[in-house]
């Protein structure tokens, strides 16, 4: 006879009943179900923001009319088959975040003028996030890249720290799926006590300085105590789950190229994401997309992309770069369509996971940081269509970012420079 469920069974009940827990993608019986009225239990939600670094011609992104019945622009006609789960919002803009493409780091930060020499950035959507959900999961979030050089992205610690990115989906795809030997598990556990015990010892040490320094010293070894606490919480966590087993992979593991071309690895990328949070191994996914330096494959397409955003309005100059950001469109709409072919109960994956995409840029021609091209599909809301703001009447971009962490069940009211949740998006 075959094992049953009780249902009350919780994932950590199980892994704890395993002796050595097993990674699980969702699964109804490990979610703890509603009073006995509800229909089905509720699947994680999870988000993932992406963001292409050169900006997009807001002739061909930008609609026309609001509300659901606006006509796509050329760059959403292939978003057309998720039109009732898509909201293009235009008006919107991050205040004082400005200095061009020094932009991009402040995207999901929010923090001003990042081109300034005294910046210091704060801490990313994602990661913001990660601090309250991160621990559900084997790896508290993905911070991945596309670039042809760099390992820049859109990640910040809570001290303003980048995580790097991960350019390749090979290395990715064995972090996520390829078990060690026991004698290579337990040289990363060893590994991982180890950088503990020199964060206990620096600890030790700095804190027989405390009672000695001044205040504004003492609060800036707090800020330390803080961010070691932080990182041992994180080693502890890890060790946990190298000692879990990993999830079996859906797909075969993609070949190391350090040589592939823009859209063949954001098209690789699409997969590894779709295969992260179809397992359950994150449910934070931040993509950085920098196509600047790469002279994309797409028909007539035959300068740097970053050369083509300074068109300077001249038509060939236009035409190709129309070509390489449609493609992205064309990748995004297959990455949404990947989502929505995971089955969870009677929902799909796409259903429960917000897929933010934008740009930091307003017109990269003139270096613009206003009127940013922002979108958000899937994640259960009920969505509006085109959210058309004014000058006078535009929300900060942040509004949208509290509106994505309470649907993902994070408790605030606040971040970055936001006023409130963006009207005209509500939850399901």
């Amino acid at each position: 006879m075959a094992p049953s469920f009780p249902t009350s069974l919780s994932r950590r009940r199980l892994l704890r009943a395993c002796g050595v827990g097993i990674g699980l993608p969702w699964l109804e019986a490990l979610t703890p179900r509603e009073p006995a009225t509800a229909a089905e239990p509720r699947a994680p939600l999870r988000l993932v923001a992406i963001e292409t670094t050169m900006g997009l011609l807001p002739q061909y992104f930008f609609p026309e009319g609001s509300g659901h019945d606006y006509v796509p622009s050329p760059y959403l006609v292939p978003l057309e088959p998720f039109r009732d789960r898509l909201t293009v919002c235009s008006g919107l803009s991050h205040p004082d975040v400005d200095g061009g493409h020094a932009a991009d780091i402040a995207f999901l930060t929010g923090a001003p003028h990042p081109a300034s020499g005294s910046f210091r950035n704060t801490v990313s959507l994602d990661q913001f996030a990660a601090e309250r959900l991160g621990a559900e999961t084997r790896l508290p979030s993905l911070t991945l890249t596309v670039a042809a050089q760099g390992t820049t992205s859109l990640s910040f610690t809570r001290d303003g720290v980048l995580l790097p990115g991960e350019r390749s989906p090979a290395r990715l795809y064995r972090q996520m799926f390829l078990q060690g030997t026991p004698q290579e598990t337990g040289e990363k556990i060893e590994a991982l006590r180890t950088g503990r015990s020199v964060l206990d010892f620096v600890a030790t040490g700095a804190r027989r300085l405390d009672k000695n320094l001044p205040a504004a010293d003492r609060e800036r070894l707090d800020q330390y105590f803080t961010s070691v606490r932080d990182l041992e919480d994180r080693l502890q966590r890890a060790e946990v789950w190298e000692k879990r087993r990993r999830p079996r992979p859906k797909l075969p593991p993609p070949v190391e190229n350090p040589e592939q071309e823009l859209f063949t690895l954001l098209r690789l990328m699409g997969q590894m994401i779709r295969l992260a949070l179809e397992s359950d191994t994150t449910r934070l996914v931040t993509l950085l997309v920098n196509p600047a330096q790469w002279v994309p494959r797409a028909p007539g397409v035959v300068h740097e992309t970053h050369a083509l955003t300074h068109h300077g309005n001249r038509p060939e100059m236009i035409a190709e770069l129309k070509r390489v950001e449609e493609m992205q469109f064309v990748i995004l709409a297959e990455l949404l369509a990947g989502l929505d072919g995971v089955r969870e109960g009677s929902h799909s994956l796409l259903d429960g996971t917000m897929v933010l995409h934008g740009s930091c840029l307003g017109n990269a021609n003139a270096h613009s940081n206003s009127r940013l091209p922002v979108l958000v599909a899937g994640g259960g809301f009920h969505h509006a269509g085109h959210l058309a703001f004014t000058d006078r009447d535009a929300p900060p971009l942040a509004n949208l970012y509290v509106s994505l962490l309470q649907r993902l069940g994070v408790e605030t009211d606040r971040f970055a420079s936001s006023t409130g949740t963006l009207r005209g998006l509500e939850a399901a």
